[in-house]
C-alpha cells in the first residue's frame, strides 16, 4: 500500500496534468478564449485579438452567448470585441452575397449586421415571400458558414434609406393609422409579421446553434419617440416569440435618452467623433461597453444634389480613435448596394428630396462590390489589432463593356391603356395605397394615371395634393408638371370635352423623421379646375410589377422608333453577348427620366438631373445570347443607351 503522502502526491500531479491538458486544448481549439486582453479604458492601446477559432461553425457546446460585464463584451465567458459591418441582403444578388462576406473576412471584420425590410417580405398583406432574394434563412447560414456573426435588425422599422423606412405601404390604407406606436392597427399587422418572421430567426440564434450573436429592438426610436409603451412593446414582441440573445438599441445622440427600453444594451450611431461621445453613453446606463452600431462610412445621394464621398483617411482614424477607446464598431455601410427596384427612400426637411437608386454610400466596397482605399486601409487597422494573418481578399470580378444598345421599338402609354390595364372608376380621386388591388392591399409603388373629362381650359390648382410629381397631359399634349413646389398650370382652351390626365409617380416615400403618417402617394386630396374640384375619373395602376412587364412583351402596337418622339412610352432593345455575362453599367445620355427593365428584372430610376448617371446591372442577371432590355422614359427619349464597364455616380462633394 502506498504511504498517504504518496496518494496525496499522485492526486496534485493528476490534477496538474489535467489542468496542462486542458491548457493544450484550448490553445490548439479555443485560443480566443484564453485571456489576451484587458478591460478597455479611456487610454487604452490597440489590444490585439486572437479568435482564429471563435466563428460560428466551430463553437459547439454553447450556453452563455454574448452578454455585457465590467464594461466589456463576453462571449461565451471570455472577452470579445465585436468588429462588424452592414450588408443588406435585399440590396445585393443573392449570387454575390458569399463574395461581399468573404471580402468582410479579409477586411478583418467577424460580424455582419442586417436590417429585415418588412415591405418586401409582406408586399401585400397575409402573403409572406422569404424566397430567392429573400431568403433570410440562406443569407444568415452563409454568414455562419464564412464564419461571421450576425447583429440582426428586425425592425418593425429600419429607415435604411428604404422607401417608408421598411414599413409596407398597405399600413396607410387605415386613415387612422400610427405608425410606431401602439396603436392597435400597427401592433396586430407587427405581430402577425413577427409571427412568420421569428420561426425563421429563432433557430439560427447563438445558444441554438446559429451565428445571430444580438438583435436589435425597432431603430433609432429616439428620434421619432411618439408613443413611451412602444418600445416595450417590440421587445416583449420579440422575447415572446422565442428571442433569447442579447437585445441592443440603436440611436443618434441626440436620440439615445428617448430610445432606450430596460434590457437592451443602447449603442450609438454617428460619422463624426465629436469630444466625449462615446462617454456620454455612461449617462445613459452605467458600467456597459461601449458599441457604435452606426458608424457612417459615407453617405447616400438625393435626386439634384452631388454625390457624396467621405474622405478615406478621415474615415479610418476616426475608426482608430473609436478603437482605442475600447468600443465595438458596426461599419455601416461595408457594402451599401442598390435600392433596385422603386424601393429607394426620401428626406422631408426643409424640402422633399427622394433618394437615388445607387445605394453606393462612398462603403467600403463599392456598388459593384469592388475594393476602395478605404477596404486597404482598414484591412492593415485591423490586422494590427487582430495580430495575425487575415485571408487573401478575393479576385475582383470583371466589368464588361458591351457598348451601344439600339432602342429600336416603341409602344405609347396611351395605345398602352385599352390592351393591357382596366381602370378603377371612382367619383373621387383615390390615393396610390387605397386603390382595390392586390387583394386589398393598395397599389405600394411606380405610377398613377388620373383621367377625367373637362370642357374648356383655365387655371388648374392642386392644393398640394400631388405626391410627389405629376405629368399633366390634356389629351395626349404635354402641358406641364405640378410637384410639391409647382402647384397650378394654366390649360389651354380648346373646343367640345377633351381628357385631362394627371400621371403621377411615386418618387420614394419617405424613411426618417415624423412625417411617416403622411406618406400616401398619388393624388392624395381634390385637384381643382377654375376653382371647381375634378370629379368622376379613371384610374390606372401602373406598378409595372413583373406580370406587367411580361404582358407589355405580347401587347399589339409596337413600332419603329421616329427621329423624335416624346412620352410617355415604353422602349424596347436587345443585348447580344457571346460569353459569360459580366457586371456593367447602363449610360442613359439623351434620355429623361424613367425606369429601366432588364430581362424583367427593374434596375431601378435614372433622371438626368442626377447626380447618379449609370444604372448598375449585375452579370447574374443576363444571359448567355439575347437580353431585353425595356425602358420606360416619361418624356424626352434617346435612340440608343450604352453599356460601360465603369460606373459615373456623380459630381462629388466632400461630407463635412
Amino acid at each position: 500500500m502506498w504511504p498517504c503522502g504518496g496518494r496525496r502526491q499522485r492526486r496534485l500531479g493528476g490534477v496538474a496534468l489535467l489542468i496542462l491538458v486542458l491548457w493544450l486544448l484550448l490553445r490548439r481549439y479555443y485560443p480566443c478564449l484564453l485571456p489576451v486582453v484587458s478591460e478597455p479604458c479611456e487610454n487604452a492601446v490597440l489590444h490585439r485579438f486572437n479568435w482564429s477559432e471563435l466563428i460560428p461553425l466551430r463553437l459547439w457546446g454553447r450556453t452563455l452567448g454574448l452578454q455585457t460585464e465590467n464594461s466589456q463584451f463576453i462571449l461565451e465567458g471570455m472577452p470579445f470585441r465585436i468588429f462588424g459591418g452592414s450588408m443588406h441582403y435585399f440590396r445585393v444578388p443573392r449570387e454575390y452575397w458569399e463574395d461581399r462576406m468573404l471580402k468582410m473576412k479579409a477586411c478583418g471584420l467577424n460580424t455582419l449586421t442586417t436590417y429585415v425590410p418588412w415591405n418586401l417580405h409582406e408586399q401585400e398583406r397575409g402573403k409572406f415571400d422569404f424566397s430567392q432574394n429573400l431568403d433570410l434563412e440562406a443569407f444568415l447560414s452563409l454568414a455562419a458558414k464564412n464564419g461571421l456573426w450576425v447583429i440582426l435588425r428586425p425592425g418593425p422599422y429600419i429607415c435604411s434609406e428604404w422607401d417608408l423606412g421598411g414599413l409596407p405601404s398597405w399600413l396607410l390604407r387605415d386613415p387612422e393609422m400610427q405608425l410606431r406606436t401602439t396603436y392597435k392597427g400597427f401592433t396586430e399587422a407587427v405581430d402577425a409579421y413577427f409571427d412568420h418572421l421569428m420561426p425563421i430567426v429563432v433557430p439560427l440564434q447563438y445558444k441554438k446553434g446559429g451565428p445571430i450573436i444580438a438583435v436589435q429592438v425597432e431603430n433609432e426610436y429616439g428620434s421619432y419617440a411618439k408613443d413611451p409603451n412602444y418600445m416595450t412593446y417590440v421587445k416583449m414582441a420579440l422575447l415572446n416569440r422565442g428571442i433569447v440573445e442579447l437585445l441592443m438599441t440603436s440611436d443618434n445622440k441626440n436620440g439615445l435618452s428617448f430610445g432606450l427600453v430596460e434590457g437592451a444594451l443602447a449603442t450609438v450611431n454617428f460619422q463624426k467623433l465629436e469630444p466625449g461621445l462615446l462617454k456620454y453613453l455612461d449617462t445613459v446606463q452605467r458600467d456597459q461597453p461601449k458599441m457604435v452600431m452606426e458608424y457612417w462610412t459615407g453617405w447616400f445621394d438625393n435626386w439634384g444634389g452631388p454625390h457624396y464621398v467621405f474622405d478615406a483617411d478621415e474615415m479610418v482614424n476616426t475608426v482608430a480613435s473609436i478603437l482605442k477607446l475600447g468600443a465595438s464598431i458596426n461599419l455601416y455601410m461595408f457594402h451599401g448596394g442598390t435600392n433596385f427596384g422603386f424601393m429607394n427612400g426620401a428626406l422631408e426637411a426643409d424640402e422633399y428630396k427622394s433618394d437615388v437608386t445607387s445605394y453606393d454610400y462612398d462603403a467600403v466596397l463599392t456598388e459593384a462590390g469592388d475594393y476602395t482605399s478605404k477596404f486597404f486601409k482598414l484591412r492593415q487597422l485591423f490586422s494590427m489589432i487582430i495580430g495575425q494573418p487575415l485571408p487573401l481578399p478575393p479576385m475582383i470580378e470583371s466589368k464588361a463593356s458591351y457598348g451601344a444598345i439600339l432602342l429600336h421599338q416603341y409602344i405609347s402609354l396611351w395605345d398602352v391603356l385599352p390592351s393591357l390595364l382596366q381602370p378603377i372608376k371612382s367619383e373621387f380621386p383615390i390615393n396610390m395605397e387605397n386603390l382595390h388591388l392586390n387583394d386589398s392591399s393598395g397599389q405600394s409603388y411606380g405610377y398613377v394615371l388620373y383621367e377625367t373629362v373637362i370642357f374648356g381650359g383655365g387655371h388648374l390648382h392642386s392644393r398640394d395634393h400631388v405626391r410627389d410629381r405629376a405629368q399633366v397631359f390634356v389629351n395626349t399634349m404635354y402641358v406641364g408638371e405640378l410637384d410639391y413646389n409647382t402647384v397650378e398650370l394654366s390649360l389651354p382652351d380648346g373646343q367640345g370635352f377633351r381628357q385631362l390626365r394627371l400621371l403621377v409617380e411615386n418618387r420614394g416615400r419617405v424613411n426618417y423623421g415624423l412625417a411617416l403618417n403622411d406618406q400616401r402617394k398619388g393624388l392624395i386630396g381634390d385637384v381643382f379646375l377654375n376653382k371647381t374640384p375634378l370629379r368622376n375619373f379613371k384610374i390606372y395602376s401602373l406598378e409595372m410589377k413583373p406580370g406587367f412587364m411580361k404582358s407589355l412583351r405580347h401587347v399589339a402596337g409596337w413600332s419603329a422608333v421616329p427621329d423624335y418622339f416624346v412620352g410617355p412610352a415604353f422602349f424596347r432593345g436587345r443585348l447580344w453577348i457571346e460569353h459569360q455575362p459580366q457586371d456593367t453599367f447602363l449610360k442613359l445620355q439623351g434620355w429623361e427620366k424613367g425606369v429601366v427593365f432588364v430581362n424583367g428584372q427593374n434596375l431601378g430610376r435614372y433622371w438626368k438631373i442626377g447626380p447618379q448617371e449609370t444604372l448598375y446591372l449585375p452579370g447574374p442577371w443576363l444571359w448567355k445570347g439575347s437580353n431585353e432590355i425595356v425602358i420606360f422614359e416619361e418624356r424626352t427619349a434617346g435612340r440608343i443607351i450604352q453599356s460601360v464597364d465603369i460606373p459615373y455616380l456623380g459630381r462629388t462633394q466632400y461630407v463635412d
